[in-house]
């Protein structure tokens, strides 16, 4: 498997460790709707959250956050509904997107959780 794959399952695993020490609870990893897929799919407070992880080695072409664009979110917003519709979940739902920025040859990072990042198309 090609570096940038092991790079992005490991910020998909610190994403879902940090977010359940925030107390979410994981429904689904890698969940597949069409063309979209969907890193994590957690739950708090009846609120189901489609969270979409990015990461970087460094900010030179921007941050990582700054990669989720207008086709991804169109992609996510899809699958999302696709799922509540399947799931017939009847309470909130959000879209997060976690920012793993790794340091020094990946063995220090820093995570940002940007909540409500984008609205459902």
């Amino acid at each position: 498997m090609a570096r940038h794959n092991d790079d992005g399952n490991h910020a998909e695993q610190l994403a879902k460790e940090f977010l359940e020490t925030k107390g979410y609870q994981t429904l689904e990893e890698n969940w597949r709707f069409s063309r979209a897929e969907v890193d994590l799919i957690v739950t708090k407070e009846n609120t189901i959250v489609f969270i979409e992880v990015k990461a970087r080695s460094g900010t030179g072409f921007g941050l990582p956050e700054d990669f989720v664009d207008a086709k991804k979110q169109k992609l996510l917003s899809n699958a999302a509904n696709e799922y509540v519709f399947a799931k017939n979940h009847q309470g909130e739902i959000r879209f997060d997107v976690i920012a793993v920025l790794f340091k020094k040859g990946f063995e220090r990072y820093e995570i940002k959780h940007i909540e409500d990042a984008f609205w459902n198309y």
